[in-house]
């Protein structure tokens, strides 16, 4: 009599699912498979918490927070965003990454500018949406860091020609990136771009205000810098100009409702609370030493400066593209480009509404 052959538990269990297998419908066996690879791929995996979406620059972005706190936009909206196709190699950009960079950053002219805090930046996140879904992205803060390269460029080529005397001749492959990181630096900030994440997603409602605070304090110095020269010339150029306003260059002196103007274009667009801040601040220098100070002495050097430098340079570009005496229409363009922070929209004001609060910028 043969002797019956001992099975091991793999082998039993290979039987056992041979057997269930067997009286499975087709569509059951698909849905087990499905179930296990998506067990597979989302181990470790972090999912979305919050989701939306914002518009900037006309263009419309997709964002999500991540159960670490982590800012992403989704590949998709950041790809087009800069003027670049949506959908990346292979479908999800990590297998297109080339000395450690993506494609829109691979240009040999573009390397010189771009940091290795960039470069560690650069590699698609992949998470779960709120439905479950995978999802591709990039860090929240690339975005900005990604339209600083471009403008560094062109900024580099137009100080070459100028320096040769020569016409601008900027990369003509890189043309429609330049515009469309352009547009974007204009809402945009290395840090405001946190706060537009949360307001989209919802996520503000569980920061903490200590979260906010250590926000503002990369803007806002805890000591008065000395004075330096922050608005230039250009921009209360185009200002006057199209304000209707006679502009004298040798002059110091501005209309009372300016300093209404450049709390309402610069700094409540900035970053969020920054108004507040910079005003709390004087508030309490006065107190005990009386006089006025302008409110960017309080701006810290490394973020502060930096930021509104960018932020003004942006408006004295966007105002040039306007006719003269047309301040409805580049109001209207800065509002759709850089809204104020958790302010609704406002109409411009009329001169005869002087600015009664004392603040200087």
């Amino acid at each position: 009599m043969a002797k019956e052959k001992v099975l091991t538990a793999n082998e039993r269990g290979a039987k056992g699912g041979e057997a269930r297998a067997a009286v499975l419908t087709k569509e059951e066996r698909s849905a087990i498979a499905k179930k296990a690879a998506e067990s597979r791929w989302s181990a470790g995996i972090l999912r979305a918490t919050h989701s939306g979406n914002f518009r900037i620059g006309g263009k419309e972005i997709s964002a999500a927070v991540l159960e670490n706190g982590k800012r992403v936009l989704t590949q998709e909206s950041f790809l087009d965003s800069i003027g670049r196709a949506r959908k990346a190699k292979a479908g999800t950009g990590s297998t297109a990454l080339v000395d450690g960079l993506p494609p829109f950053l691979q240009a040999d002219y573009l390397k010189p500018f771009i940091s290795e805090e960039l470069r560690e930046s650069t590699t698609p996140i992949l998470f779960r949406n709120q439905k479950g879904g995978k999802a591709f992205g990039y860090a929240a803060e690339l975005l900005p860091m990604v339209c600083e390269v471009y403008l560094k460029l062109r900024d580099s080529v137009q100080e070459e020609a100028a320096r040769r005397n020569e016409p601008v001749k900027l990369p003509r492959q890189s043309a429609h990136i330049l515009l469309a990181c352009d547009i974007l630096m204009r809402g945009l900030a290395r840090v405001g771009i946190v706060a537009l994440v949360d307001e989209a997603t919802g996520y503000q409602e569980v920061r903490d205000r200590q979260a906010l605070q250590k926000i503002l304090d990369q803007y806002v110095g805890k000591e008065l810098a000395k004075w330096a020269e922050r608005f230039p010339a250009s921009f209360y150029e185009q200002i006057f100009r199209l304000r209707g306003w006679e502009y004298d260059s040798n002059s110091s002196k501005r209309p009372m409702a300016m300093a209404k103007v450049t709390i309402d274009l610069v700094y409540d667009r900035i970053g969020p609370g920054l108004t507040h801040e910079l005003k709390q601040k004087e508030i309490e220098r006065r107190v005990t030493q009386g006089g006025k100070r302008h409110l960017h002495r309080w701006l810290t050097p490394d973020i502060g400066h930096p930021a509104l430098k960018q932020h003004l340079d942006g408006l004295t570009f966007l105002a040039k593209t306007f006719p003269d005496d047309d301040w409805n229409g580049f109001h209207q363009a800065v509002d759709r480009a850089a809204p104020r922070y958790n302010r609704t929209l406002l109409l411009p004001f009329p001169d005869e509404r002087p600015f009664a609060g004392g603040e200087t910028a």
